[in-house]
This record gives C-alpha cells, sequence and structure tokens, in this order.
C-alpha cells in the first residue's frame, strides 16, 4: 500500500493526513481502487497555513525575477515529464490521454510559464496633481492564500490557481479535488526538485466538506480562488464574506451555441461536436444548448447525430479514443438521471446515453455514450441545469431576438459560441448576451491574457492575466505632496 500512497505537501515535506486516515481513489476506466489520499482535516490546514506564514516573508520579499526563475524550473520540471503526467492524468480522471496528452499537461506547463513572466511586466499606476502631489499605486501580495480546484481538469486548473497566486509573492495552501489527486501530488514532487522554498506552496488533500471547509474557515487565509459547481459556491461565499475574505469564484455554466443559417456549416458542427463533448462534456465551457436557425435545422442536427454516433468510446488509454470514461460512478448516474427526466419532459434522445461496457478489464469503468437531444422546452429542467457531462439539447430559432432569449433564458452565463458569417449580427449579440465569454466561429480559443469568468450564477470576480494578479494583490496608494 505504501507505493499507492498520495501524500500532503506541507512546509516541504510530503506527509500523510494528521489523522492518519485513507480515501480510496479510484480508476474511473475499470471501477477499482489504485491508490490511497491523506483523509486531512483543520489540523492539518493549521499545519498548511503555519507553514505558509513562515515562508511569507522571504518569498515575498525575494523579488519577481527570483520567483520567475524558480517558476520556471518547475514548468522545465512539468514539460520533462510531459507523458509521465499526462497518464496518471488519465488514470485518475478517466479522460482520454489525447486529450491530457494534448491538452491538460501543456497549458499547465504555459500557466505557470505565463504568469512567471506576467509578473515582470506588471505595472502600477500614477496619477498626478498638477503643483501638488503625486499618487502611486503599489500592488503588494495579500499573504497566505487558498486555492481550491475542480476535477474536471485537475493539473490545468490546478496550476491556473496557484501560478499567480506565487508569481505575486503569495503563499499558498491548496487542495485539488479528491477524485482527482494524482498530478496535483506529482507537482508536489516537482516543486521539491525545482527547489520552491518549503511553504511556499501547500497542498492538502482530502474531502470538500472537511479540508475545503477548514481552507475556507481558516482566519488567517485572505482570499479564496475557488472552481466547482454553483452550489458548492453558494456555501462557501456563505462562510467567507462575513470573514471579508477577497472571494474569486468561477462557477457552472450552461453554455448556449447559436448556429445561424450563413456559418461555415463543416466548421460549425465538426467545432460544435468537440464544443459538445470534449472531455465527455465535463468542461464548464462546453456548449450543451445548441440552438440552430430553422433554415438549417436539420440538415444540421442530422449531421451532428452522425458524427456523435462515430465517436469513440473505451480504453482512456488507446490513442484512438476519442471519449474516455466519466470521472466516477455517481456522476455517470446523475448524468443518466437527467436522460432519463429529459425523456419524462416530452425530449427525444436521438442518439447515446447507453452505458457502455468494454469488456475485459475495463467492464467496470464508468462508460457512456455521447447523448443528443430535441424537443424540450427552454424551461425545462434538462434546459436549465448544469448536467456536465456528455449531453446536449438542440432548439431551432426563427430570428435573432428569439436566439437572444433563449440564450439568455437560464440563470447561467459563462461563456457562448456564435457561428455567423455576418459580422455586424456576430457584434450586436456579442454585446447583448449575457455571457463572460463570446467566441465568434471558433470554440476554447484561449489567450491568456483576457479576462475569465462568468456573470449571474456563473461566478464573481475574474482570473487570467492581469485580473488574476490583481486579484491575488491588494492596491496602496501612496500619496507624496511636492
Amino acid at each position: 500500500m505504501t507505493e499507492q500512497q498520495v501524500k500532503n505537501y506541507i512546509g516541504g515535506t510530503l506527509v500523510p493526513a494528521h489523522s492518519g486516515l485513507w480515501l480510496d481513489n479510484y480508476n474511473p476506466s475499470n471501477g477499482q481502487v489504485y491508490s490511497y489520499i491523506p483523509d486531512s482535516n483543520a489540523e492539518d490546514v493549521q499545519q498548511a497555513v503555519e507553514a505558509a506564514e513562515k515562508a511569507f516573508p522571504p518569498w515575498s520579499g525575494c523579488g519577481a525575477q527570483e520567483r520567475y526563475r524558480i517558476m520556471n524550473s518547475i514548468a522545465d520540471l512539468i514539460a520533462e515529464r510531459r507523458e509521465e503526467l499526462a497518464q496518471a492524468e488519465s488514470m485518475d480522471s478517466g479522460k482520454a490521454i489525447g486529450t491530457s496528452r494534448s491538452v491538460d499537461i501543456p497549458r499547465a506547463e504555459a500557466n505557470i510559464r505565463f504568469f512567471a513572466t506576467a509578473i515582470l511586466h506588471f505595472g502600477s499606476e500614477s496619477h498626478h496633481m498638477e503643483g501638488v502631489a503625486v499618487n502611486y499605486t503599489l500592488r503588494q501580495p495579500i499573504g497566505v492564500v487558498g486555492c481550491i480546484s475542480p476535477w474536471n481538469l485537475p493539473l490545468y486548473l490546478f496550476t491556473w490557481k496557484i501560478a499567480p497566486a506565487l508569481a505575486a509573492g503569495n503563499c499558498v495552501v491548496a487542495k485539488p479535488s479528491e477524485l482527482t489527486p494524482m498530478t496535483a501530488f506529482l507537482l508536489s514532487k516537482i516543486c521539491l526538485e525545482a527547489g520552491l522554498p518549503p511553504g511556499v506552496l501547500n497542498i492538502v488533500h482530502g474531502l470538500g466538506s472537511k479540508a475545503g471547509q477548514a481552507i475556507v474557515e481558516h482566519p488567517k487565509i485572505k482570499a479564496l480562488s475557488f472552481t466547482g459547481g454553483t452550489a458548492t459556491g453558494r456555501i462557501l461565499a456563505a462562510t467567507a464574506a462575513p470573514m471579508f475574505k477577497k472571494l474569486s469564484l468561477e462557477l457552472g455554466g450552461k453554455n448556449p451555441n447559436l448556429v445561424f443559417a450563413d456559418c461555415d456549416f463543416e466548421k460549425a458542427v465538426s467545432t460544435t461536436v468537440r464544443s459538445s463533448f470534449a472531455n465527455n462534456g465535463q468542461i464548464c465551457l462546453c456548449g450543451s444548448r445548441i440552438y440552430i436557425e430553422r433554415p438549417i435545422y436539420e440538415k444540421f442536427r442530422d449531421e451532428l447525430v452522425r458524427r456523435t454516433k462515430a465517436l469513440k468510446v473505451g480504453d482512456p488509454f488507446d490513442d484512438k479514443t476519442d471519449q474516455g470514461a466519466l470521472v466516477s460512478k455517481q456522476h455517470r448516474e446523475k448524468v443518466m438521471g437527467y436522460l432519463a427526466l429529459a425523456k419524462k419532459e416530452g425530449g427525444t434522445i436521438l442518439c447515446g446515453g447507453e452505458p457502455i461496457d468494454p469488456g475485459g478489464a475495463l467492464s467496470g469503468g464508468y462508460y457512456l455514450s455521447p447523448a443528443v437531444a430535441e424537443g424540450l422546452p427552454n424551461t425545462c429542467r434538462t434546459n436549465q441545469e448544469e448536467i456536465f457531462g456528455p449531453v446536449v439539447t438542440l432548439q431551432p430559432f426563427d430570428t435573432e431576438e428569439e436566439a437572444l432569449a433563449l440564450a439568455n433564458g437560464v440563470v447561467y452565463g459563462l461563456s457562448s459560441t456564435i457561428w455567423t458569417s455576418d459580422i455586424g449580427r456576430a457584434s450586436r449579440i456579442a454585446g447583448r448576451i449575457q455571457a463572460g465569454i463570446v467566441w465568434i466561429n471558433c470554440w476554447l480559443l484561449r489567450d491568456l491574457r483576457t479576462p475569465f469568468g462568468g456573470v449571474k450564477n456563473s461566478g464573481v470576480g475574474r482570473e487570467g492575466g492581469t485580473e488574476a494578479l490583481r486579484f491575488f494583490t491588494e492596491a496602496k496608494n501612496v500619496c507624496v505632496r511636492y
């Protein structure tokens, strides 16, 4: 069992939970326990906070150039171990190995390099009061901050949070999802090898209700960055807001794709398949509501269904696999529950939605064929609630105004996609659609300098670029009289 134990990373040391207890970690591809993670609690978080407090003065004072050097060393080691990390990511999450290789691990490396460099160019403002004084703004690190990341893009989103926090000079207490802890554990080892000073980054594994809640409640953790479900975000905010912590919450999505008749049909349909089912639809940016202008509705629907049926579901470690396993048995049951609900609400399942048994050693895995449904009203639960799985709904529209009303008719507002060759229409809709991100004739084309986040129930605050560096710093105005 010892070789299969994930450890906490606290004060520069790999240690078990203070309780001595362990949690099972399942391989979604076969449903078997393959490792164990620390069942951490408030005592482990306290130890991590103490280590972070001790590390903060030298880390915040060492200078941006030194932080840049160490963070790039971490990124170099991620690059060197890309295949090992990709294999671990697919083992832990069930996602296709091609996705781990081409998306998750390269992006984790890019996150660290980007913010390591960005801090060197992070400027401050000055304001001249003519003949009287000059004001300048200092952007100073907050101190000890908390980062809680989800299971769908484990190392990708873990580094997306910790990188700007570290670059800005903070020390971090972080918790990855208990469903996908392995690459965060491997990152602990990389940080040790790269020479990250003890206590600068502390990784506490365990359940959200114990380890995560202890991070949220700790009075010396002054800011929290969280990505996860809206319901969990609401609980977190209720705890943290009365303590006057800074909060960045990237929450759920129920994202619309608007497909107009004048679109580039091939690009629209091929990208829509990807934006619907990438990572089994387990990406907060996936388009799960597809609205199609009526003149091309049947043509688009039929081609989308044909291509969806052609997706290969099975062994995550087969290079030809398009869709691996869902992250857990419970999550697959949740997704299948929504498909049953769609039928009750009057919808027709055009394809998919069935459990798949690849046989052999993979017979216990959590596989599900990607599903396309139509015939559902926009107000039904299937169209209103986040499913976070390989399920999309189709609906026709006749006018631009109707398309906007459908797109905006949910409580979420994370991302959206518009397919049209009319740049005037695209610009009009982009200005009126209720979403933090609008893609026009593309999807998941990301520039790390741009602000990332949603409106309505999709979150509070923005990540990415200078927005992240501003979140992880406090502004101080200094006024000098002439």
